[in-house]
């Protein structure tokens, strides 16, 4: 069975509801991008008339997370997933629909491959940025993901 974004929109409803009642919906995912947006609302928003940034990374941790879920998926083994690391960068105040797009789906399958041969854990860092309508970026998140096979 394929992730979709249908899917993923209705696994947020029940897995991570404050994502799902702050707006945040994946659009695309395929075997190396995922494209999730979230549009600033009452809502999700900041003292300051612009979008709160952990609402930002949701939607950005959910554009890598939806990958590797989808790979691990793919493997058919009982793989475990954890944010060991982040970090961010903000450029401009986001306001309008921001998209977070990820583009490192190929950076996951050597770190599967080795997890599940070996049983150690491995370290993915997946990059995912956030542009504005304009197409001009406004944030950029860095996550590490830890991998590993259960036992």
């Amino acid at each position: 069975m394929t992730l979709t974004p249908r899917k993923l929109n209705t696994f947020t409803i029940f897995k991570l509801p404050s994502a799902y009642f702050c707006g945040v919906r994946t659009k695309y995912i395929d075997s190396n991008k995922c494209v999730v947006s979230v549009k600033h609302r009452w809502i999700n928003q900041n003292p300051f008339s612009s979008m709160f940034w952990a609402v930002q990374g949701m939607a950005a941790e959910f554009s890598t997370g939806a990958l590797m879920i989808a790979k691990i998926k793919d493997s058919g083994k009982r793989v475990s997933m954890l944010v060991t690391s982040n970090t961010a960068t903000f450029s401009k105040k986001a306001t309008g629909r921001i998209t977070f797009t990820c583009n490192d789906g190929h950076l996951i399958d050597e770190a599967l491959k080795k997890t599940i041969l070996t049983g150690e854990g491995q370290t993915v860092s997946m990059k995912s940025v956030g542009l504005n309508e304009d197409g001009i970026e406004v944030s950029t998140f860095i996550f590490e993901w830890s991998i590993k096979v259960k036992s």
